[in-house]
């Protein structure tokens, strides 16, 4: 597939550098995928929007799943991922996953990443919805995502990595056959590379996180605006499975009108035994599934959100008073100083909590070295749609997938290069003149985006809601596009108007495909279609942007996913030991 052309309206680049690989984003994933470049001697560049470490994976409390404890097998985990997945899991995705984690979680590891151990001096395991085995590693009780932030961000420092940090990405750069050129991107104040910029590299790594700034409340931190996936459609790749959107169950309620990022409360406290209770301390997720308070995320936040509706509150509780001081300062700090920040203290009182938009289990369609339908470009993380997750995570695979996928794209990448099938030279970009520019929204415009979310395509769903929501995004659309096209202006240029305007371009996408599939499936509830309905929609819904900047929505069978499959050798079937 060749690139549509269409492109953000900015400045045209007034400075560029060159690399053979260019790597977007510096979570598990992205710097993963720098470091094993660098190790290939492939001279990388890390562009990220913020600081190295200030992506989602630092936020990342509960930890990383990998069939790492005695008695537990790949097979097993590959077992729970499936059901978790509900029946659009890409099995074979799946396999890579649970059989190649444990190896990549060593190397990990060995890069640098410390973590808890138990009194024998083992990996510590725990256990999170979902999981029937204990086999969730953490480190600093509750802050897995920081350690292994600073020890990838260490090895970058130390690796002596090219980075470019304050820098929004802005579009992909393709030749005149279609091929990966590069990206645009703008840096945020003054130093080496300053405003509008290229990095020309016949190889882009897409590690861009999630969206979930979509949504008035979410977890994801304020640089979450989906900017990968709107950057793909954009060059003309498909995304896939985007309705699938995981509200996380517990998030810390701190009010109704509370928006932007809310602290979340790891599933790992249900995972040591907190209960959730309503009002009158009811254990309501008793007989609603075998694991309780450790069923899989959707269920868990459907089961909140069904007791919210039936009592007319807007937060449940959870109780975890009985684990004492001693445990909450051991195993989890962080989030005790969060609660007690916000007037909360989980040793004497239950947490009000609430769902918030956590993850996205969809993303830019990939096979299973990470190819995207643009020659040249790779995804990885949570931008990616590997087939992995199906309609809904499982807990702690999201940085399991960020390291596997990170790594089977460099060796990808690293077969390319010694075939012989990379670019000689730095491939030249096709002119900018003559493409058409999406138009930039107004600042401003994104808070009405996230409510029309929140209200429309949150975790209660229904055509009518879908409808609504659509018509009112489409106005939005349909104003900055009358704009550009009176009087060829447009909000102006700037990071705010153009986070704005790839959240309308995700949020379009997120809601077409919601419309779609007609049925509750995994985290997408639809309370007019409340079964799930194998026989019509046991299948995916692929998206990509036409010329003319509408989403065009079909859905493939399951077996046509991904797009491509790999040439090396499958992994081997995971066993039973």
């Amino acid at each position: 597939m060749t690139s549509t052309g269409i492109r953000l309206h900015a400045p045209a680049p007034g400075w560029s550098i060159d690399a053979d690989v260019v790597v977007v984003g510096s979570g598990v994933a992205g710097l993963t995928a720098a470091l094993r470049c660098a190790a290939h001697g492939l001279d990388t560049v890390v562009v990220t929007k913020a600081r190295l470490d200030d992506g989602s994976t630092r936020w990342a409390q509960g930890g990383i799943a990998a069939a790492l404890g005695e008695g537990d097998t790949p097979a097993q985990h590959l077992d729970d991922t499936l059901v978790a997945g509900a029946g659009l899991c890409d099995e074979e995705a799946v396999r890579i996953l649970v059989t190649e984690g444990p190896d990549a979680v060593r190397r990990l590891i060995a890069t640098g990443a410390h973590f808890d151990t138990d009194d024998a001096g083992s990996i510590a395991l725990t256990r999170e919805g979902g999981h029937h085995r204990r086999r969730i590693a953490h480190a600093g009780g509750d802050a897995t995502g920081a350690e292994i932030s600073r020890a990838l961000v260490a090895a970058v420092r130390a690796g002596g990595l090219r980075t470019i940090e304050n820098a929004l990405v802005l579009d992909l750069l393709t030749d005149a056959e279609g091929r990966t050129a590069g990206v645009t991107l703008h840096v945020m104040g003054e130093g080496q590379h300053d405003g509008v910029g290229a990095v020309r590299a016949p190889v882009v790594v897409l590690a861009t996180g999630g969206m979930g700034q979509v949504f008035s409340a979410t977890t994801n931190p304020p640089v979450s605006t989906g900017d990968g996936v709107a950057l793909a459609l954009r060059a003309g790749a498909e995304v896939s499975d985007l309705e699938f959107v995981q509200f996380h169950p517990t998030v810390l309620f701190l009010g109704p009108d509370a928006e932007g990022q809310q602290p979340l409360v790891s599933e790992a406290v249900r995972g040591e035994g907190a209960h959730l209770v309503d009002a009158d301390g009811v254990r309501f997720m008793v007989g609603q599934h075998e694991l309780a308070e450790l069923a899989p995320r959707d269920i868990v936040a459907k089961g909140i959100t069904r007791r919210m509706q039936e009592q007319g509150a807007e937060h449940m509780f959870l109780d975890a008073r009985h684990f004492g001081a001693e445990m909450w300062e051991h195993r989890f700090p962080t989030i005790l100083a969060a609660c007690r920040a916000h007037g909360i203290d989980p040793v004497t009182e239950p947490i009000p909590v609430a769902p918030a938009a956590h993850y996205a289990s969809g993303g830019v369609r990939t096979d299973s070295h990470g190819r995207t339908t643009v020659p040249g470009l790779y995804a990885c993380g949570e931008v990616a749609c590997t087939g992995v997750h199906g309609a809904n995570r499982l807990a702690s695979n999201s940085l399991l997938e960020g390291l596997v996928y990170a790594e089977r794209i460099v060796a990808d990448i690293a077969r390319e290069q010694a075939a012989g099938r990379l670019h000689a030279r730095v491939p030249r970009p096709a002119p900018r003149a003559g493409q058409p520019e999406h138009p930039l929204l107004a600042p401003e415009t994104r808070f009405a985006i996230q409510r029309i979310m929140t209200e429309g395509a949150g975790v209660l769903r229904s055509a009518g809601s879908l409808a609504t929501a659509a018509d009112r995004l489409e106005q939005l659309y349909a104003e900055a596009r009358g704009a550009l096209a009176d009087d060829g202006k447009t909000a102006e240029p700037g990071v705010d108007t153009w986070e704005a305007t790839n959240l309308l371009c995700v949020a379009r996408v997120l809601v077409a495909a919601a419309r779609l599939r007609e049925e509750t499936r995994g985290c997408h509830w639809r309370e007019d279609r409340p079964e799930r309905d194998d026989a019509h929609w046991s299948r995916h819904i692929v998206v990509r942007l036409t010329a003319d900047r509408t989403p065009d929505v079909h859905t493939t069978d399951t077996a046509d996913f991904p797009p491509t499959r790999p040439e090396a050798p499958a992994p081997r079937r995971p066993q039973e030991q």
